[in-house]
């Protein structure tokens, strides 16, 4: 991508929380027009970005093989296919924000590799080596406990939504104006999309295509679940909390 995911929360939050139907069902508030970018704006190009660790790095949860194929093959051809949908149109220049903003008025090219474009790019730094997982800082911590009833039953909720998650899809947590919440998307939908049953800001996703984890866990998500908890960078989740709660 163009930019660093760290500054994600800050770009999309206003925008985000000031809808009405930020924690519902997207249905009344799709796009029906594309947006235009400001006059003069230059069109955008998309590139792979460098991970923040080595790909062997988050062994043993996560597989040198798995990330290479994961990263530089799967991640690169929604880069691509989104460079390619996007050519020649006025919409080249929005940022990505602003085009999940409104998936529902593009065609699925864009809203597609859109989407796994910008998932892949959160999800690599939403991770990090075990030694570094940490955990959630002690504001974060609160407001799980209060949404939720506790660390571990957050977990359990999460990796629910995850296993829930029917074929290709991701798990998401996200911030609401109500506060914290959990829900899941199919392909590559985010909740940055106007067509998100659950609409907010971001904070950690995990992706249960089976391409991020058949190689070694096969058919069984759970497990490659459980392992991911170990990788999961508990810094970066809780900066994008707290970065959220300020503005």
């Amino acid at each position: 991508m163009c930019t660093r995911l760290s500054c994600i929360t800050a770009i999309v939050l206003t925008s985000l929380l000031s809808l009405s139907g930020c924690s519902t069902s997207a249905t009344s508030t799709r796009q029906q027009t594309l947006p235009q970018p400001p006059s003069g704006a230059q069109s955008i190009t998309y590139t792979l970005p460098a991970l923040p660790y080595p790909h062997k790095a988050l062994e043993p949860a996560i597989d040198e093989r798995t990330m290479v194929i994961h990263h530089t093959k799967h991640h690169q051809a929604y880069i691509d296919n989104l460079n390619k949908a996007l050519k020649d149109t006025p919409q080249a220049a929005l940022p990505l924000e602003s085009i999940l903003a409104s998936a529902s008025a593009f065609p699925p090219a864009v809203r597609n590799n859109g989407g796994g474009t910008w998932n892949h790019t959160f999800f690599w730094m939403s991770m990090t080596p075990s030694k570094s997982s940490g955990a959630p800082s002690p504001r974060l911590l609160d407001a799980l406990n209060a949404s939720f009833g506790s660390f571990d039953t957050f977990k359990e909720k999460f990796a629910a939504a995850a296993t829930g998650r029917f074929g290709s899809g991701w798990a998401w947590l996200v911030k609401t104006p109500q506060g914290l919440a959990i829900t899941s998307t199919p392909n590559q939908d985010n909740p940055l999309m106007d067509v998100a049953d659950v609409r907010g800001v971001p904070l950690l996703g995990v992706d249960v295509w089976e391409h991020a984890y058949y190689l070694k866990y096969q058919n069984k998500r759970a497990d490659y679940l459980k392992q991911w908890w170990s990788v999961v960078n508990w810094g970066e989740v809780s900066r994008r909390y707290e970065q959220s709660e300020a503005r």
